[in-house]
């Protein structure tokens, strides 16, 4: 039996991450420069929280068929021509804010386009790491692409604001660099094309290999779904992200509008963001400490309690610089939960449906995000930026106290449940250990 290639030595992995890398530092630029540029045109938080929330919509409905897609398609091909197309759209947005015939219909129509590339890159991308890292390196793997998460999320903030502050179409033009630079990474990696457990139809004309059996889209997603429903535990703990994501996706625009009525500009923003980066960075360093203290369950109340009670102490009323420190509190806990699913779900998932689940388990959680950032700039419109982040904290330590009363959430494990039915007995993934 070949020897395992250490985590650092595995060039596809590393080239997969490093691309990955690129893309979300570019991703970050923008991310504090759309909202400044929208509400810079248009004076109204409540339209840079549609402009975001317009993405997400577009991520969330087409995920679901990406998924069946991707489990269909060639993944490599798929993973390139997605990225490929991120960098047409963050190019043709790039020229329209340069000629400055920029408009809101503008966002909005280019974010979406970006969402929909966006549902078919993270599929692939979950699916490539567990063809190229062996079953004992996935802790490992993941805890790597939460570091690449939280710097790019350290570093992004506050370079986004300073290339805003040098121009407008800065940060853009650089976005679209980081795509193309992207593209080439995943090319070089040479992610895998297929499962390798993919069913084939019985050999024809001389025993040449034929084309996949295909099944309807309809009874390929409701088998993922119907998978995840005798999951007990697992599901509850996607019900109880959706709400995370939902109130914990609100809180940009309130933040941004709260250090505007401190006097920071775009550059104390960006800084002030940066604790997001910071903290995650030190948590995906602990990830493997913090994850053995509880099991998912309890680990993700413990991470929507800290998430809560940090938010909330974000408005207290001690200058433009303090939401930094309270943010780094609130990624120095998430990381730790991130790398758990994760694993758990690479575990537990048979390989020939992983595109599938990741879409589900990613819609699941992310249903309601859309409705975040439009919620947070609502707030913030109505209530003012303080109040808005208090309103937000409180609905989290709700949604904590609520999911403590499902037994099914506390006493996750990781655990593949043993319901008696074909569709979660047949190729049943590995166990996560207890």
């Amino acid at each position: 039996m070949p020897a395992i290639v250490p985590l650092r030595k595995n060039a596809r992995f590393q080239l997969l991450w490093v691309g990955s890398a690129v893309s979300e530092l570019g991703s970050e630029l923008t991310r504090l420069a759309m909202p400044l540029l929208v509400m810079a045109l248009t004076g109204s938080p409540g339209l840079a929280g549609i402009v975001a929330g317009a993405r997400t919509v577009a991520f969330v409905a087409v995920q679901m068929p990406a998924g069946v897609w991707v489990d269909r398609w060639d993944r490599r091909r798929t993973l390139l021509t997605a990225q490929s197309l991120q960098a047409v759209v963050s190019a043709l947005l790039t020229a329209l804010v340069i000629t400055d015939h920029v408009q809101v219909w503008h966002f909005i129509t280019l974010a979406v386009l970006d969402g929909l590339c966006a549902a078919f890159i993270g599929p692939v991308q979950d699916t490539a790491i567990r063809g190229i890292v062996p079953s004992g390196q996935l802790h490992s793997a993941y805890a790597q692409e939460e570091a690449r998460t939280h710097a790019a999320g350290l570093i992004g903030p506050p370079l986004g604001g300073l290339l805003y502050g040098l121009g407008r179409a800065v940060p853009f033009v650089v976005d679209t660099i980081t795509f193309l630079a992207a593209t080439l990474f995943y090319a070089l990696a040479k992610v895998p094309r297929r499962p390798s457990d993919e069913p084939q139809t019985p050999a024809r004309d001389g025993g040449k290999e034929q084309r996949p059996i295909r099944r309807s889209m309809r009874r390929e997603m409701a088998e993922a779904v119907t998978w995840l429903w005798r999951q007990h535990g697992l599901r509850e703990v996607t019900a109880a992200v959706m709400i995370l994501n939902l109130l914990g996706g609100a809180f940009l625009i309130p933040l941004i509008v709260l250090i505007g009525e401190r006097g920071g500009d775009a550059r104390i923003t960006g800084t002030v963001l940066a604790g997001l980066g910071i903290g995650g960075l030190a948590g995906a360093l602990l990830s493997g400490r913090i994850s053995k203290l509880l099991p998912p369950g309890r680990l993700l109340l413990a991470v929507v309690i800290v998430f809560g009670a940090a938010l909330a102490a974000t408005a207290l009323p001690w200058g433009a610089w303090w939401p930094m420190v309270p943010l780094v509190f609130i990624t120095l806990s998430t990381p730790s939960l991130n790398v758990v699913i994760n694993v758990v779900i690479a575990r537990m998932v048979p390989e020939a449906m992983l595109g599938r689940m990741g879409a589900v388990l990613s819609m699941g959680g992310t249903a309601l995000k859309p409705l975040g950032p439009v919620l947070g700039g609502v707030l913030a419109a109505a209530l003012g930026g303080a109040t808005a982040l208090i309103v937000l904290g409180g609905l989290l330590g709700l949604t904590a106290a609520v999911a403590a009363l499902s037994p099914e959430l506390r006493h996750f494990a990781g655990e593949a449940s043993t319901a008696e039915d074909d569709t979660s007995t047949d190729d049943k993934a590995p166990r996560a250990p207890a």
